[in-house]
């Protein structure tokens, strides 16, 4: 029996997308899959509709490691509308409560301490996460609220920018799994006027670099450029991509030679100098220092495959 056939190009890397306001990231990242005409895509942590900025998507075997980057720490430029509470702590929510704005600067410095550090968190109704077996906000839309468990979260910069009239503008860089939703809210509660989010960027994702961001109308102008030049769009859009390992650049990287890589390859531990002693660790070949997966090391030392690139014929 043959193999079916595949569907789209085998393109591997990481495109670090702009999103724009008002699209879901499933629309955005459907919208690159299609441009690329990649056979796989995923994206990397979900940004709501109204929030803009990084969204790193991840196309072919670069999906397999972007599990890493949902671990990563982010960086996000924050406006809140003081004064309204709504039912999503966002402006595409509906206002449920509203109260005179009536604290100091003094009262505001007191209450954004509280959020620095390692703080416990309950996440929002409208959220991604699940409670047996259904997102959160499924729930929401249904007028449930299910009972959830404040999460350890870490808020390493909360800065404050400006606050002019009903305006707070912050900078926040934070842990993993950390909602800036909920911080608003939390923070609106604190300073008894409510709080909710009317802008949101992300300003950044683990270590990749801001300049390299673009945006769905950079990618269109390229195809339309490419069709101009009677050249594949690869040509143009592929250079925009990052690395396939570039999820897991936080880990440790080995090189092993071509002959001990074919072993691992096949799925068994292998010995290799320089390897640390314990951990995760992304996985190179020979000379060319190829990419062909991510290793643990074993009780015995050797680095045991994890997760595995795989190679397909040119």
């Amino acid at each position: 029996m043959s193999r079916p056939r595949r569907r789209g190009r085998d393109i591997h890397g990481v495109l670090l997308l702009d999103k724009p306001q008002g699209m879901s990231s499933n629309d955005v990242l459907q919208k690159v899959k299609r441009i690329y005409n990649a056979n796989r895509a995923g994206h990397t942590g979900a940004l709501d509709p109204l929030a803009t900025g990084m969204l790193p998507i991840c196309l072919g075997e670069a999906t397999k490691f972007s599990q890493y980057l949902l671990d990563s720490d982010k960086r996000y430029r924050v406006i809140a509308r003081l004064g309204q509470r709504t039912d999503t702590s966002d402006a595409d929510g509906q206002i449920v409560q509203e109260r005179p704005v009536t604290f100091s600067a003094s009262d505001l410095d007191a209450a954004l301490d509280t959020f620095r550090g390692d703080i416990q968190q309950v996440p929002s109704m409208y959220s991604a996460l699940k409670y047996q077996g259904r997102k959160l906000y499924e729930y929401a839309r249904e007028g449930i609220e299910v009972p959830r468990e404040a999460r350890p979260v870490t808020v390493y910069e909360l800065r404050f920018i400006r606050h002019e009239g009903d305006e707070l503008e912050l900078e926040v860089h934070c842990s993993k799994g950390t909602y800036i939703r909920t911080i608003i809210d939390d923070l609106g509660e604190k300073l008894g006027c409510g709080a909710h989010v009317i802008f949101l960027r992300r300003l950044a994702v683990s270590k990749y670099p801001v300049e390299r961001m673009v945006t769905l109308e950079h990618l269109r102008q390229l195809v339309a450029q490419a069709e101009q030049q009677a050249i594949p769009a690869g040509d143009l859009l592929d250079p925009l991509l990052m690395p396939m390992d570039s999820p897991a650049s936080d880990f440790p990287l080995v090189n092993i030679p071509a002959v001990v890589a074919g072993y691992f390859k096949q799925g068994q531990p292998v010995r290799a100098s320089g390897a640390p002693l314990n951990g995760l660790v992304r996985v190179t070949e020979g000379d060319s220092a190829s990419f062909i997966g991510m290793g643990e090391i074993d009780d015995e030392g050797r680095i045991a495959p994890r997760r595995l690139v795989v190679e397909y014929p040119a």
